[in-house]
């Protein structure tokens, strides 16, 4: 009698355990099949050409895997909706949700923008500059900046430090500083203030035009960001000269912002891949920068006749007292003072750790390519 009471109340609980199942399983399934996919509609500053429209798409490829595809993003070149320097007043007024692109192209509103990526080199190379944001306040200070002092309604995270941007590409190869006197060059942000200070006549133009202003003769010479994109826009067309290594811009990194409100309005999940995906699409574009990069690079020496050059040290110095010119009366605005402050002291113990720590790895690959290289 007792087995059999046992026995009965076990059916009876499995019974309601699997019709319980049951019912969930047929009120669940619905919901879950009716859930459409959320959309945000996101713009990038470069041409769909370039590789950093690439880079921008390994984001939105993660972000859709990480989400189960429950978050989607639609990204579109420079000039589908906006131009490529009007992403954030596009993000601030929800006429897009998200952008990828750089701060130096809205250094106009605030110079404080290009600390961000584009300001005075300390020591410090670009990753050890994101880490800045992460673990030396930058973050904070990038929020004030965006929302207190700007009032705008945007959040926006930071990956991919990018190696540091040629000094560009000349009709002749740059071998002292006086060459730059009187050179209408193209750059954008502080490097503007900096290549100015060092006798330029700048133009600040989006990478889409800035090869067609060399045909045309608007400008003599100019920088955009790496041999990859350089060669796709065909700056190897326009000039034969290239010029590696700069302390114009050289410690830049990707921005990606989302409208406030938006991004606000998602599940704390999705927030959280929006915003983690990003530290993870920091490797993603690492690794495809460093293969494609030196591919193309050696590609432009090969195949397009281009002589890659050095800059001499030299112009770097003079770059280094041009910064220190200009430094003082943009330090007179006490934001903008606050944030070299703090950059300031993040190299000083950092990048101290990092040359200490460093072995010299040009000697080697000296002892493994001994006739590769000459300086």
């Amino acid at each position: 009698m007792s087995d059999k009471t046992l026995s009965r109340r076990k059916f009876l609980g499995t019974a309601t355990t699997a019709a319980g199942a049951a019912a969930a399983g047929s009120l669940a399934a619905p919901a879950v099949l009716a859930q459409s996919p959320i959309t945000l509609k996101m713009q990038s500053s470069w041409p769909s050409s370039d590789i950093f429209q690439d880079m921008a798409a390994q984001y939105v490829e993660r972000v859709d895997v990480m989400s189960g595809g429950r978050l989607k993003i639609d990204l579109l070149p420079a000039g589908a909706v906006v131009g490529a320097f009007q992403v954030q007043d596009a993000c601030h007024d929800g006429v897009i949700d998200a952008a990828h692109t750089v701060p130096v192209y809205w250094y106009g509103k605030n110079k404080a923008a290009s600390l961000f990526g584009t300001g005075p080199v300390f020591g410090a190379d670009a990753n050890q500059m994101i880490a800045w944001m992460y673990h030396g306040g930058g973050d904070e200070f990038y929020r004030e900046l965006v929302q207190d002092v700007l009032g705008l309604n945007v959040v926006g995270f930071f990956a991919f430090g990018m190696p540091a941007q040629p000094l560009g590409w000349f009709k002749q190869p740059i071998e002292n500083a006086d060459q730059i006197q009187g050179l209408k060059y193209r750059t954008v942000g502080l490097a503007a203030d900096l290549f100015q200070a060092m006798g330029a006549s700048v133009a600040q133009l989006p990478g889409g035009e800035i090869v067609p202003a060399m045909e045309r003769g608007v400008i003599d010479a100019f920088e955009f960001n790496n041999p990859t994109s350089d060669m796709r826009f065909g700056s190897q067309d326009v000039a034969k000269n290239y010029m590696l290594s700069s302390y114009h811009q050289a410690s830049e990194s990707f921005e990606f912002i989302f409208n406030r409100d938006r991004f606000e309005s998602l599940d704390p999940d999705l927030q959280a891949i929006l915003k983690y995906g990003v530290e993870a699409v920091h490797l993603a574009n690492f690794a495809l920068a460093m293969d494609q990069y030196s591919k193309d690079l050696e590609a432009l020496q090969t195949e397009h006749g281009v002589s890659v050059q050095r800059t001499p040290e030299d112009v770097l110095q003079v770059q280094l007292e041009a910064w220190d010119q200009i430094l003082p009366d943009l330090m007179e605005d006490e934001f903008f003072a606050k944030v070299v402050d703090s950059q300031k002291q993040w190299c000083e113990r950092v990048v101290f750790y990092t040359l200490m720590n460093s072995p010299d790895y040009k000697l080697a690959y000296q002892h493994y390519f001994p006739d590769k290289i000459n300086f």
